[in-house]
Formats: structure tokens, sequence, C-alpha cells
């Protein structure tokens, strides 16, 4: 997925390949790092192919070192490709914190939404076979496919799908599938629903939902599972040999980074979630080397070693803007932009006059970049395992760099807005400041017991065990808890796991005019899973 403080981009040789080690190098001070640059840039360099000199490598890998000091990120791994080739590949900090291994081109990472980019592709692979077409109505391969308007689902199209403009808001309905072991079309079935906020092709809400559904439309329409299709149609022609979709694969293919989330301003280890189900919106767990293979693949236009993998058409039809955002052109911008989209897996934009493609990727406790600029054939390759993530800060000068330009301190621009990320929420500060202290649950704990069913997601249970409130949801183990009393009938939630999206919570317990509990509500304030869709309602004792 794409986490709200990522989307902005989003919406996204002939050489020797350089393994800088520690201590080759020293920390350089970064306003002199780009003094350096700018000298080194004007005298020229040592060429290692076709303008990327290796001071310049240098310089990079000395800002890569200052930018995870200063970002107190545990580890990250980075990769540069140029004219073909992977010319630039080191890891940085270390794999999980309190361990000493660091992490380098071969370690595996979570790159989440950067998934989605290979399941556009697996389509227009398909298409090209002649299986479907961009245009094929969803409910034709998926006739369970209902969304709450009955006419924008008999029009939903496959290019639709891709191109985040049904109607849904960002991450709307992610509550559905996430921890959930629930089946594909299970999730599907429930998304009738959900509210459309905007009308039908007529905005941008960011659905992973949606990629989950042009997953299934894979498998049913070639007889085989997703992770088959991505093995056979993309890992195993470009070689990316580590590249996994099932978790249960990770300790066998070993050399793997560890997820942390960021608590009370520090990073955490915590473990790695499933995401199979939703493999088609983010499951691809990967390195920089085999990211790079997935990265020339795409700079050749779908072409691998002189094998054409997916046509020009379907290449094209796939880099082509679908939903277009605006740009304010009456004030300059960062990168002298003119305009700004998504395609078909892919963000779109220019970047100081080059067209720029990319995603970014956001997994528990990992985030990750994938920046292109394909008609100078660069691109940038960033994993990272923690949440307080430098990711935009080093492809921005990364790609400056490279192209010629004086770069930005990015690293100092980007980081104040990333630790305000981490701030308190106002809305979670707000109900610490209402509460009302020395208050009584309204009812015996045991009349909260019982079962609540959401119509988006299923069962929801209230236990009493031992006179403390429990919170077990029927499909997702993950996000159990424990009840304790806040006031009158809320209670704040305590996960038993720790969460890396979210944290404070409380549920309300809904009453009638007889004092009967009839629902539930949560409020969970956080940017990404919406907890107030589930909206419980009780269900009859037996």
């Amino acid at each position: 997925m794409e986490t709200s403080s990522t989307i902005h981009f989003c919406l996204p040789i002939i050489g020797k390949r350089l393994n800088f080690t520690k201590k080759n190098y020293t920390f350089i001070n970064l306003p002199k790092l780009v003094l350096i640059f700018l000298m080194l840039f004007a005298m020229g360099g040592r060429q290692l192919s076709a303008g990327v000199s290796d001071s310049t490598l240098q310089i990079l890998d000395a800002y890569y070192q200052r930018v995870l000091a200063e970002w107190d990120l545990p580890g990250m791994a980075i990769g540069i490709v140029y004219d073909g080739k992977l010319i630039f590949s080191r890891g940085y900090g270390v794999k999980e914190l309190g361990k000493t291994g660091a992490p380098d081109g071969n370690t595996l990472f979570q790159v989440a939404s950067n998934t989605k980019a290979v399941t556009a592709t697996l389509i227009g692979m398909l298409v090209d076979q002649g299986l479907l077409t961009w245009e094929d109505r969803v409910k034709y391969h998926l006739p369970y496919f209902t969304l709450s308007d009955p006419w924008i689902t008999s029009q939903v199209t496959i290019a639709d799908l891709l191109s985040h403009r049904i109607g849904l808001g960002t991450f709307s309905g992610d509550v559905i599938w996430y921890k959930s072991y629930k089946t594909a079309e299970d999730i599907i079935r429930r998304m009738e629903h959900l509210p459309l906020i905007f009308d039908f092709r007529a905005g941008f809400g960011y659905s992973n939902l949606m990629y989950i559904v042009a997953g299934e439309i894979i498998e049913k329409v070639t007889g085989k599972s997703f992770e088959q299709n991505v093995r056979e149609r993309i890992l195993s022609p470009l070689g990316m040999n580590r590249s996994i979709i099932r978790l249960a694969d990770l300790h066998t293919k070993g050399n793997f980074a560890s997820p942390h989330a960021r608590i009370n301003n520090q990073s955490v280890v915590i473990d790695w979630v499933d995401w199979e189900t939703a493999a088609a919106t983010g499951g691809l767990i990967s390195t920089v080397e085999d990211m790079s293979r997935w990265m020339i693949f795409n700079m050749n236009q779908g072409v691998w070693n002189d094998d054409t993998l997916i046509s020009a058409q379907q290449f094209n039809r796939i880099i082509t803007p679908h939903n277009n955002f605006a740009v304010d052109h009456t004030i300059q911008n960062d990168f002298d932009r003119n305009f700004r989209a998504y395609g078909l897996g892919w963000g779109l934009a220019d970047f100081h006059g080059r067209m720029i493609v990319g995603h970014t990727g956001a997994y528990d406790g990992m985030l990750s970049e994938v920046r292109m600029l394909p008609k100078d054939r660069i691109g940038v390759i960033v994993l990272t395992n923690g949440l307080k993530s430098p990711i935009g800060a080093i492809t921005n000068f990364t790609l400056e760099t490279l192209i010629g330009k004086s770069p930005r301190n990015w690293s100092a621009e980007l980081l104040p807005r990333a630790q305000s990320d981490f701030l308190e929420d106002e809305r979670i500060t707000a109900i610490r400041n209402a509460r009302i202290s020395n208050t009584q649950p309204v009812l015996p704990l045991e009349k909260f017991a019982g079962t609540y069913y959401s119509a988006i997601y299923g069962n929801i249970m209230v236990k009493l065990v031992d006179g403390q409130l429990h919170l077990e949801f029927e499909h997702s183990p993950g996000l159990a808890a424990t009840l304790h009393h806040w006031h009158y009938n809320t209670w704040e939630i305590r996960w038993n796991d720790t969460q890396a999206w979210f944290g404070f919570g409380t549920l309300q317990f809904d009453l009638n005019n007889k004092m009967q509990i009839v629902g539930m509500t949560f409020d969970v304030p956080n940017r990404d899973f919406y907890f107030e869709q589930f909206k419980p309602i009780r269900q009859p004792m037996p």
C-alpha cells in the first residue's frame, strides 16, 4: 500500500558496479558535500560509464550514510541503474536493530505497492495473449463484483481498477483485508457496503482493494495463482531469483531485513505480516539486485535480453496518464513540474523537464521507492526497514545529482515533515482531553460481551474472561486487543501486538433508549486504516 505520507508521488552500461564499504569514506558535512559536488561537476571526474563518475558515486554514498544517521533509520539498501546496468548497490545500517548483520544488494525487503506496476504489467501481457482487454467489464470476469452503485458496478473496466478512479476514497476498505485470512473473493464481496465519495472516473481515490480485484481477474483468466503468474511471466524471465510473493518462503531464502515500527520516537522490531491475499496490491518481497532487473526491463520498454515480454502497445498504455492531478501553474514548484498523473500501476510526472515514472511502497515497518527517468535511462531503488524513512530525500538528491543539477538538501527539507508525522494525532489529543474521570461502566461487564456483525467484514467478538473484556476479529487474530474502561460506555483499545500504522483508539458501545447495546463505534485515529467503517451491529444472543 501507500501511506498518506508517501502518496504525493503515487498519487509517487558498460562499467563496473561499485559496492562501497564504510571504511572507504568518511562522513561529509552536507553543505560541504554539495559544494564538493559542484566542484566535481565543474571539473569532471573519472568516468565510470557514459557520464557517471566514481567521484559522483562517492558523494552519493557519503550522503546516504549521513541521511541514515539523520533519520534514525535502522537500515536500507540502495541501487542506482544507469544505461541498462546496476552501477551502484550498497546496504546501510542493520537488517534488524539489536543485531549486527548489515543489508546488501541481495537482502529481501517488502516492496509493497511497488507491486502494483507488476500487476499492471501482468494484465498487459494477458492483453497481448488475447485473454482479456483493458476495456473488459470487471463484472464479465467476476460476476460477484459489486459496488454500492449498480450502474457503476456494470461499467467498471480493468483499466479503471488500475487507475484509482472508481469512486472509493483513498484507502477505503483496507480494514477488510488488513491482517485478515479472508480469501480475495470474500474481500471483493464485501465491497458493496463501502460508500463511493466521488463520481465515477471523476476523481482519485487510491484503492488497494481494486488491485486485489485485478489480481483475482488474473487468476480467473489464467487458471493459475497470482504468485505463479508473477513467477512465470516476470520473476523467472528477468532472473529475479530471490524475489518472492509467499511469506512462507522468506526463511528459505534467508538474508532478509526485519520491519520496524516507530513507537515513542524509537524504532521497534515487529513481526512480518502476511500480505499474500492482497499480493496483487502489495505482496512482492524483493531486493535491490532484483528490482534493478525490473527497472531495466521497464526502461527497455518491456524487452529483456532481446525478448519482448510485453508489446510496445501495452507498455505505452501502462505509462499513459489515466488519472490526472492538478498542478498549480501560478507558483514555482520543486521540480519545474507541469503535469502529475497516475498511469496503470505507475505514478507519472515531469522532473526538471524530464518524464519521471515511479511508485512508493508502504508495508508494516518498511517503506520503499522506485523512480526512473526513462529517457536518461537512470533509475534509483531505495528499500528501507523503518517507517521514518528518507526515501524521497534519497531519490530526489540522487536524480538531481545524476542529471547534473545542483541538488537541494532534501534531507534537511523533508526530515521535519517526517518528524511531524509521528507527533500525536490532534484527534487523539482531543479524545484524551475530553475524557471524564472517575466514571463507571453504564452496564455490568457481561452485558458488553457478545458478537457484533460488520457488513464489510464479518463477526467481531467481545469476550469477558476473568473480569477483563477482550476484542477479537473473526478473520484477523493480529488485531486482537484488550478493552480498558475509558468512561461511561467507552473503552480504550490496547492491541495485543505492536501495530505499525495505528496505536491509541477507543470503542464506544452504542445504546438504545432501553439501555440495550445495539452496536459499536470504533475511533482509532490514523491516516491509513479506517476502523470507523466497520459499524458493527449487535447480534442476538444464542
